[in-house]
């Protein structure tokens, strides 16, 4: 499976951007209105030509987050309250899951 594509103001191939390029800031969340990885909302609403929308409740079955490091595609609930990767076990900046 190809791996997909992050759009935005990305600085490197583990998904930072200009706005968070910390060693933490490694994912990339998947928009509800476009369905697109952004590595950031900052991203998303100044390279996007609509306003953003969060990913759906009702599709938490569906891939949202994309890891960096290791390129594997996370449930939200695999993201949300951890700490690191359940499949590279990178470490996540903790304030992105507020996003």
């Amino acid at each position: 499976m190809a791996e997909p594509k992050v759009y935005g103001l990305l600085i490197d191939d583990q998904t930072r951007c200009t706005h968070y390029a910390t060693a933490l800031d490694i994912v990339a969340l998947r928009f509800g209105c476009c369905e697109r990885y952004y590595p950031c909302y900052q991203c998303h609403d100044e390279t996007a030509d609509h306003p953003r929308l969060p990913w759906p409740s009702n599709r938490a079955h569906e891939p949202a987050v994309f890891c960096g490091v290791c390129k594997s595609e996370l449930l939200i609930t695999q993201y949300t309250h951890k700490d690191r990767c359940p499949s590279c076990h990178a470490a996540f900046n903790p304030g992105c899951s507020a996003h």
